[in-house]
């Protein structure tokens, strides 16, 4: 089966890729999940659009990610959470959170898609984050989470 992979499948594709997979993994699977839609003459219009805006938000060269990957470990990310007893946040520290902490850190613009978080960050403390900015290239930066201030009783 022919499909237009409409978001990136580990170990199958990125978004705007053409691919063949078995019929039951493309209908089963890929299909009601929304993450590839069928092939045919008339996709190959959404295949382009999808190529033109990965490529937009895509590091173009080596050079380039050495350049972010440079940015990033000078960039001094620091988030603010609500914490409970014995400093354990209430919820987590997700990619979008660490996206935002990079952002108004003044780092560069990275994709949320890229980053790597070592494990869930769920208590305040210090961690290492890691960036896939390129194939050959990963940056690595220090994220502090600290707790918000409490309110008297």
């Amino acid at each position: 089966m022919k499909i237009i992979l409409t978001h990136e499948v580990p170990n199958l594709g990125s978004a705007g890729d053409v691919v063949e997979v078995k019929n039951g993994y493309g209908r089963n699977y890929l299909l009601p999940q929304g993450l590839a839609i069928a092939w045919t003459k008339g996709g190959q219009k959404e295949v382009d659009a999808i190529q033109r805006a990965r490529a937009a938000r895509q590091i173009h060269d080596l050079d380039q990610a050495r350049a972010v990957a440079e940015q990033l470990k000078k960039t001094d990310a620091h988030i603010v959470a609500r914490t409970g007893d014995g400093d354990r946040l209430f919820g987590s520290i997700s990619a979008v959170d660490v996206v935002k902490a990079v952002d108004e850190a003044g780092g560069p613009k990275i994709d949320r898609r890229r980053v790597e978080l070592p494990a869930a960050i769920k208590s305040i403390g210090t961690y290492d984050v890691a960036v896939k900015l390129h194939p050959e290239v990963t940056a690595k930066f220090k994220l502090q989470v600290t707790p918000a201030k409490r309110r008297k009783k």
